[in-house]
């Protein structure tokens, strides 16, 4: 039994992770016990050593140290604070009325708005909630059909999942040891793509089905000439400048992502004063809501860095990369299986995980296959976008469903999600048909034949700051010093 144990310790502690998880155990504390768990199972075989575990404490103030994380609360705050100061309010009406006497006019202001949040909030939450509470209702008055309705709304506000400043990039970037500022430049021209994809599936639906989404009738259009006009450069302004200020300042290399990401948060405080809205009551909801979201990735973080420390201790690493190095047809067979791996595990898994868990075990083999890893990332990143649609445990749709009238079904939910879930596969078939949609912006090959240092779940301690490549000392040698070779 013993000799069982060890030669199969990795794919055992895998899948009682999986156990784990589907039975609906926190995620963070499922990562921690099963990796604390088989730490000590491989130290009673005599697989690992008590030493190994002595790394623990060092890769914990790895992670507190770590400044490409304070991104994280900055984006997220600066979001929340400009969701509860009302512009995505006032950018639904304003476009609203510029598309109003268009078919699909108003399907098209959603999508654009959700652009736009998703530009400056970088949170899928709030883009969603947002949309739903005030776009909604609206649509279903003016004759709109319910699926169709639902789906944009959900669509539209996952594109804070892949448009900058996204918080699973920088969760990406930390995890593959590549520069935040690299991913925001890699995904900027797919996310813009998925948003014309989007605006197409509505005009389809304008054109063919006209029925479903109608104009706006004259009574609604109260704006016109020179005071839509007005309207439209006082309410577009502000959020333009804005995310020029913020994501213009990273890619120009003015300022690293973490600093973008404080400069981004005082910009938001200061159109909120700018429009009245600044007051105790919206500090301490973004600030709650900001120490929620941020503790909850850090957590996962912890505890995905407890699991992937015994992992690689009972040749976990190596596991994986003898299941993938080995599938037929190469690069592209790998990127299929991998794909349609991670689509699945998106029905029962969210972004998080799925970049906490299973993206630090197909980097490694994506690198040895020649892939550039911000490619990968971003592929891996539109892929995951999915996990928010799918029906039934998509996130976004239980956001949808939690602000959505009683009249909007949850069937109707669903099914509009549908279509922008199939949108979202052809756009991964885009990338790996054509990987100049992300690797234009930067400033290499999509080969670079260069070694890359991949970081497993958990970052060292990084002196360099953020949006760097650098990587401390390597674990493996740890490794190599601490875990015996398995008994034949």
């Amino acid at each position: 039994m013993d000799e069982f144990l060890i030669a199969n310790m990795a794919p055992i502690m895998f899948s009682a992770l999986l156990v784990f998880l589907l039975i609906g155990y926190p995620v963070a504390f499922s990562l921690a016990a099963v990796g604390m768990a088989f730490g000590l199972l491989g130290i009673h075989l005599g697989l690992l050593t008590p030493n190994l575990l002595q790394a623990f404490p060092d890769r914990v103030f790895g992670i507190m140290k770590n400044e490409i994380l304070l991104a994280i609360p900055f984006f997220t705050f600066m979001g929340l604070v400009l969701e509860r100061s009302g512009m995505a309010e006032d950018l639904l009406d304003t476009i609203g009325q510029l598309f109003g006497t268009v078919r699909g006019g108003l399907a098209y202001a959603v999508i654009f708005v959700g652009a736009l949040l998703a530009a400056t909030t970088g949170v899928v939450a709030a883009s969603v909630i947002a949309m739903g509470l005030i776009s909604l209702p609206i649509m279903l008055r003016y004759g709109y059909d319910k699926a169709l309705a639902s789906g944009v709304i959900a669509a539209s506000g996952t594109l804070a999942q892949i448009i900058p400043p996204s918080l699973v990039l920088i969760v990406m970037a930390d995890v593959l040891g590549r520069s935040v500022g690299d991913m925001y430049k890699g995904a900027f021209i797919p996310g813009f793509i998925l948003t014309g994809l989007y605006v197409g599936w509505v005009l389809l639906n304008a054109i063919f089905r006209p029925h479903v989404a109608p104009a706006l009738p004259l009574e609604a259009r109260t704006l016109r000439g020179w005071a839509l006009a007005w309207r439209v450069v006082v309410a577009m302004i502000p959020p333009l400048l804005l995310i020029f200020l913020v994501l213009g300042s990273i890619f120009i290399g003015w300022a690293t992502p973490t600093e973008g990401g404080a400069l981004g948060a005082v910009g938001a405080l200061a159109m909120a004063l700018g429009k009245g809205k600044l007051n105790r009551k919206l500090l301490v909801e973004a600030m709650t809501a900001t120490a929620k979201i941020t503790s909850f990735v850090i957590f996962i973080l912890i505890g995905s860095s407890v699991f992937s420390l015994v992992f690689r201790g009972v040749n976990g690493d190596l596991w994986v990369e003898h299941l993938l190095l080995d599938l037929p047809g190469g690069q592209l067979g790998f990127l299929i299986v991998v794909n349609t791996l991670v689509f699945l595990l998106a029905f029962f898994l969210d972004f998080f995980e799925i970049s906490f868990i299973i993206l630090p075990l197909l980097a490694p083999v994506a690198e040895k296959l020649g892939i550039d890893l911000v490619w990968f990332g971003i592929l891996m990143g539109v892929n995951m976008q999915t996990s928010f649609m799918h029906p039934p445990f998509g996130f976004a749709l239980f956001y949808l469903r939690s602000v959505a009238p009683p009249v909007v079904r949850t069937t109707d939910i669903y099914w509009g999600a549908v279509p922008f879930v199939v949108i979202q596969v052809i756009m991964v078939g885009l990338i790996i048909a054509f990987p100049a949609l992300v690797t234009i912006g930067l400033d290499r090959p999509i080969h670079s034949g260069e070694p890359a240092q991949v970081r497993m779940l958990a970052p060292q301690d990084d002196q360099s700051g953020a949006g760097t490549d650098s990587q401390p000392e390597d674990t493996a040698d740890l490794f190599k010093q601490m875990a015996p070779k398995p008994q034949q």
